[in-house]
């Protein structure tokens, strides 16, 4: 089966961010989507740890490890970029401030719950970090993830079994095969992966879904 790859699908994100957002990259996949900002496209990267102004990865041998976003990885920065409290930065996130976050996911529920966090299991690690006050915070919530499991599950589900980060939140996921809109008529599927039909998206997903319109 074909599929996306992380970048692919990072460009996918960074094509749907209007001029002018203010956008929080989580950690993990969604910092991809700083390498794939339109050039003609105005839009501020802010990062939890105190960044606004943040640009793209730098290029090898160029990394200044005193610069990192929230998972520690190298960043450069944009013209007018801006350092501050950690504090002042969640008060951004919680305040209302942000446009759109991009996050990773374990599980997306059909009316947009998000879990994200936690498995449940007793040997994971749970590492909530900013992800609640984001996904709380934020005007619109995107999701980027893997359509399925290493087990071959899907992680679109009607119910999150994994403990939740926020509450029909999510308004977007991009997968490694298709683009869902979560939408008060239910799921909407477009930008299938090139040779997957919907049908079979629906099958593979377990979940009921319709093509979007353009």
């Amino acid at each position: 089966m074909n599929r996306y790859s992380r970048d692919q699908m990072a460009q996918r994100v960074a094509r749907d961010i209007p001029e002018g957002a203010y956008v929080n990259l989580g950690i993990g996949m969604p910092t991809l989507v700083a390498n794939h900002i339109p050039k003609d496209r105005e839009i501020v990267l802010q990062s939890e740890n105190g960044l606004l102004g943040m640009g793209p990865a730098p290029q090898a041998g160029d990394e200044d490890y005193d610069l990192i976003n929230a998972g520690k990885q190298p960043v450069t920065l944009m013209p007018g970029a801006s350092f501050f409290h950690h504090a002042d930065s969640f008060a951004m996130m919680r305040g209302g401030h942000l446009d759109i976050c991009v996050l990773g996911a374990f599980q997306v529920a059909v009316n947009g719950d998000l879990a994200n966090w936690h498995t449940g299991e007793a040997d994971a690690i749970p590492a909530v970090g900013g992800a609640m006050d984001l996904a709380s915070g934020a005007k619109q919530v995107f999701v980027m993830m893997e359509h399925l499991t290493k087990k071959g599950e899907s992680k679109i589900v009607t119910r999150c079994s994994y403990p939740l980060t926020g509450l029909a939140c999510v308004s977007r996921v991009y997968t490694d095969l298709a683009t869902i809109h979560i939408t008060p008529q239910g799921l909407l599927a477009d930008d299938l992966v090139e040779g997957l039909s919907l049908e079979a998206l629906i099958k593979l997903s377990g979940i009921s879904m319709q093509a979007r319109l353009s």
